[in-house]
């Protein structure tokens, strides 16, 4: 018998199994703070329940953790990354980011990305599966245990689309943010989609509070299209169309990642068609040198042609800023560890 993700469950969820299983609802809040409070990794650590439920919840049910296969520790700002195994063999990266408002944890949300950006070293060794709500979680969890510090914002940008694995990821969401558990408020929080424009809608109705990102990197569907192919699906102007709709119900502001890579989408024009396009919307544009990954021949725009960019886009009348590069020396960018470590294996 396939034993029950616990840690996966919300905690109405958990009352009504603990009532199936013949114990008082009120457990419910024991075993969900053991889960998301103290962070334990046994139901032998849950001290304050009976030997008798203990052993019950032992035979039926399984806390999924997360176990450290590589740690790298940037020499230049103390960016830590880690290379975490799964259960099942496979493997997801996790990024811990200090910063003077906190340390900001990358977190992956699927094993793989399906969906095939060119400049994305996490879709290039393709995709496995979706994380449940506890994979997510445990990558906070044990980020914690080991650097012994408290994680205060989470950026749903590492291996995978979030909006891909939808239901898992609404799960993780709510358990990170109770006030029972880990209690990250949404306003920490960050996801990222390449532009799911149908899940963008969807997401829009749970009025989280969190700040959505969207990858950009294009102004044109032609040039989107050849980068991005979920463009094909779902044009710029439709996915405008959802990130509109998406300000306006939660009334928070949008903000666009652009990669900006050397002769392919940093020119003056590239930046006027871009303030065109995102003229109206309430929105922070994040402008990002590309990372240089060895499967493409994309190459970073130069230094100095970034803040050309930028001052273009202020000059327009949209918020443009440029992303602080972290963990330059140990390849923070996501999917990068995870690449090696397969053909290690192979």
């Amino acid at each position: 018998m396939k034993k029950i993700d616990l840690k996966s469950m919300l905690l109405t969820e958990l009352e009504e199994f603990l009532k199936q299983i013949g114990e008082p609802g009120f457990r419910a809040k024991q075993v969900f703070s053991w889960l998301h409070e103290k962070k334990v990794r046994s139901f032998d650590e849950m001290t304050n329940l009976s030997k008798s439920l203990r052993d019950k919840l032992s035979s039926q049910c399984r806390i999924p953790c997360v176990a450290v296969k590589r740690k790298l520790v940037s020499k230049l700002d103390g960016t830590t990354k880690y290379l975490y195994g799964l259960e099942d063999g496979e493997s997801v990266e996790t990024v811990l980011m200090k910063y003077k408002h906190g340390n900001s944890l990358c977190v992956s949300s699927q094993v793989g990305c399906k969906m095939g950006c060119e400049f994305c070293a996490s879709t290039k060794a393709g995709f496995v599966r979706n994380l449940s709500a506890s994979e997510i979680l445990d990558q906070v969890y044990e980020t914690e245990r080991d650097l012994g510090l408290r994680v205060s914002h989470i950026v749903m940008m590492g291996i995978g689309e979030p909006l891909d694995n939808f239901e898992n990821v609404v799960r993780f969401l709510e358990l990170i943010n109770s006030p029972l558990g880990a209690n990250i408020s949404m306003r920490n929080i960050s996801l990222s989609t390449c532009g799911l424009a149908e899940r963008i809608d969807e997401l829009a109705q749970y009025d989280f509070g969190l700040t959505l990102s969207i990858s950009l990197h294009a102004a044109e569907d032609g040039k989107r299209s050849e980068m991005m192919p979920v463009n094909r699906r779902y044009p710029i102007q439709r996915l405008l169309q959802s990130c509109k709709n998406y300000s306006k119900i939660t009334k928070r502001r949008i903000s666009f990642e652009y990669a900006l890579i050397k002769g392919k989408n940093d020119s003056t024009a590239d930046a006027a068609r871009l303030a065109e396009q995102l003229k109206g919307q309430l929105c922070h544009v994040n402008l990002i040198p590309v990372n240089e990954v060895k499967e493409t021949s994309f190459v970073k725009t130069e230094r100095e042609n970034v803040y050309r960019f930028q001052n273009e886009l202020i000059k327009r009348g949209i918020n443009a800023t440029v992303r602080r590069t972290l963990g330059s020396d140990i390849n923070a960018a996501c999917g990068q560890l995870r690449r090696e470590n397969q053909s290690e294996v192979k």
